[in-house]
């Protein structure tokens, strides 16, 4: 377990720090999702979790709650689908390295 064992431990080490540095940015990234040419707005954190909704009223009709609802529903998508594209941990699948073998995590 010479050199060769060492420098695959200091890379799944740099690996490991640039993963957090991923998720942390991630915590971080906000992204704005919308439907209906800006009638509902849903603000959604790299977690997806929402941090912001904003219906115009223009589009709350008593008569026509299901059509709000889908509003929301295409909104929410439509940041959820932006959060994906700005990952920077896209391609990456998600992988928790916090487990690797030989104490390499």
């Amino acid at each position: 377990m010479g050199s060769g064992y060492s420098k695959m431990k200091k890379q799944a080490k740099m690996f490991q720090e640039q993963m957090a540095k991923m998720q942390e940015d991630m915590q971080n990234l906000e992204v704005t999702g919308s439907a209906g040419n800006g009638l509902v707005q849903i603000t959604l954190s790299g977690e997806k979790e929402i941090k912001k909704l904003s219906i115009n009223p223009e589009c709350v009709d008593p008569e026509d709650i299901e059509g709000l609802q889908d509003l929301i529903i295409v909104a929410f998508n439509d940041a959820a689908k932006k959060i994906e594209e700005n990952s920077p941990a896209s391609g990456m699948g998600g992988f928790d390295l916090g487990n690797l073998p030989f104490g390499l995590g």
